[in-house]
């Protein structure tokens, strides 16, 4: 049961800066932060279930690949933002965005039935239909999507700032993308 004392002492702490942490699951991985126009969100990592989708993340994450690209989709009727195109960078090829990658796709499609399409769940996009062809882009469900399980790669969870991938809108810029340490 929640005293006044208790509550009081809540939100002196958070009034200081120390607002309670998500904690992530067990078993997970490297934690990506991803600060954005709108705000800060952070996502925990699968690397059991999906080890090469993590290295390939990871990897463009420490090279900056990811700042300075844009949202290129943010659809509240479908139900996720999507983001990892470079042509992205250039609002002049915007008809475009979409349609590239890193140049290096994954070659595996790490799909599992563990980890399914709930709100906040990051997985995989990849063109056409062989979901080896994954490379830079990927997606941040705003909403369940139980049709979605088995055809995308599942590698991440967002622990912290949900609500700020609510407020993605396309062309959005993430300023800058880094894995936290600690």
């Amino acid at each position: 049961m929640i005293t006044r004392v208790t509550l009081t002492f809540c939100v002196a702490m958070a009034a200081l800066g120390f607002a309670p942490r998500e904690q992530t699951s067990p078993g997970a991985g490297p934690v990506i932060v991803l600060e954005t126009v709108k705000g800060t969100i952070e996502f925990e990592t699968y690397p059991e279930e999906a080890p090469k989708t993590i290295a390939q993340i990871v990897g463009l994450v420490k090279k900056n690949f990811y700042n300075g690209l844009r949202f290129h989709r943010a659809d509240a009727s479908l139900g996720a933002v999507q983001i990892g195109d470079p042509q992205s960078r250039n609002m002049l090829y915007r008809e475009y965005w979409g349609r590239t990658g890193s140049g290096s796709p994954i070659g595996a499609a790490e799909i599992t039935k563990k980890r399914r399409h709930v709100r906040g769940s990051v997985a995989m996009a990849y063109p056409g239909t062989d979901a080896r062809a994954a490379d830079s882009q990927f997606f941040i469900d705003t909403k369940p999507h139980p049709e979605w399980d088995g055809k995308y790669a599942v590698f991440g969870k967002v622990i912290k700032g949900i609500e700020v991938v609510d407020k993605i809108q396309v062309t959005d810029v993430l300023k800058k993308a880094y894995v936290k340490e600690g």
